[in-house]
């Protein structure tokens, strides 16, 4: 994983094609959204797990993943690059079956979401209110 900060507002996280390192995406998470409400973390932190275990799962590299906060109103977008064209499907969940629930979690915590086709891959997004951060 590599950081670039160069941007003002968006911070991104560089993604790499080996073994997925979740825990340190969520500590790059909590370290890059400080003084996030602890509740409204945990719906970004859940919501960026399951975006980023789709690119380990289904996409292709290269991949990185961006945040950005919004003041007012207050707003993180979490959105995700990858080179592949397959969008994310939301499928009913079952108890039956192990996987299948990204997401559903992503389509629950998020205000929005969705996907934005690009010539090479696309973005998967999701805008998460933050209106308790002071």
């Amino acid at each position: 994983m590599n950081t670039d900060a160069s941007s003002d507002q968006v911070q991104v996280l560089e993604l790499n094609g080996e073994v997925a390192d979740l825990g340190g995406v969520r500590r790059w998470t909590r370290s890059t959204l400080a003084g996030l409400h602890p509740d409204e973390l945990v719906d970004v932190l859940l919501v960026v797990t399951e975006l980023v275990s789709n690119v380990y799962d289904h996409s292709r590299f290269p991949a990185r993943l961006r945040l950005n906060r919004s003041a007012k109103p207050c707003v993180v977008t979490i959105s995700v690059d990858d080179a592949s064209a397959t969008a994310p499907v939301l499928r009913q969940s079952s108890s039956d079956s192990p996987r299948g629930r990204g997401m559903v979690i992503v389509n629950r915590l998020a205000k929005q979401w969705g996907v934005v086709q690009h010539a090479i891959g696309k973005s998967v997004w999701a805008l998460i209110p933050c209106p308790l951060t002071s």
